[in-house]
């Protein structure tokens, strides 16, 4: 997810967490994907978003330009 404050800053970046946490990862999308904070997930978790967002990324990067752009992103059925 992007938050609405993810406006502000220019590296694109997404916020991953578990169902009812308040504690969520965030992962860079350029210039390569990284992890900045892990959140509540544990690392294999973490592992596994990081395959997820390999595989997404073309994705991600074009929704946080229009997200960057004010308009409404759309969400990203993953298949696991």
């Amino acid at each position: 997810m992007f938050y609405g404050t993810d406006a502000n800053e220019n590296r694109a970046h997404v916020h991953v967490g578990k169902k009812d946490t308040n504690e969520y990862c965030k992962i860079w999308l350029e210039p390569n994907i990284s992890v900045e904070k892990q959140g509540s997930l544990t690392q294999q978790q973490i592992n596994q978003v990081l395959k997820i967002i390999e595989e997404y990324k073309e994705k991600l990067l074009a929704q946080w330009k229009i997200f960057k752009q004010g308009k409404q992103v759309k969400i990203i059925t993953v298949k696991k």
